[in-house]
């Protein structure tokens, strides 16, 4: 089974215990790390993720429970910034840090972890090309 890929969506629900998607988030992660699945945050997301963290002073505190809970921070590379261009032309309305979510997912031949429904539905139907 390929990492699973963990949008800023669910990286916000494990670090915010007052999120909606608190309890989902943490007990997702929980099961992919029995499961000995790999858990990857692509570097888009994980910046989202930390902005409300970093106007609050606590980009720091974040940073290192992302650590702590075994989550590798993926970087951008060429291919993947290619490959979110050409998905954005394809889906004229996605923006481009979800682009760039697809194309990671794509990338790492993974599986995305979303609560941003219209983001998982494009990768569930498999449409990263």
């Amino acid at each position: 089974m390929g990492a699973l890929i963990l949008d800023a969506s669910v990286l916000i629900g494990l670090l915010d215990v007052a999120d909606a998607h608190h309890r989902n988030a943490v007990d997702a992660v929980e099961a992919a790390d029995h499961a000995e699945r790999a858990l990857v945050a692509p570097a888009s997301g994980y910046s989202e993720a930390l902005v409300a963290f970093a106007r609050a002073g606590r980009a720091r505190d974040a940073r290192e429970a992302v650590a702590s809970m075994g989550i590798t921070v993926a970087p951008l590379t060429a291919t993947m910034a290619e490959h979110a261009a050409e998905l954005r032309v394809l889906h004229g309305r996605l923006r481009l840090p979800d682009a760039m979510i697809l194309a990671c997912v794509r990338a790492l031949d993974g599986e995305l972890l979303s609560y941003d429904q219209r983001l998982a539905r494009l990768a569930g139907q498999g449409d990263t090309r």
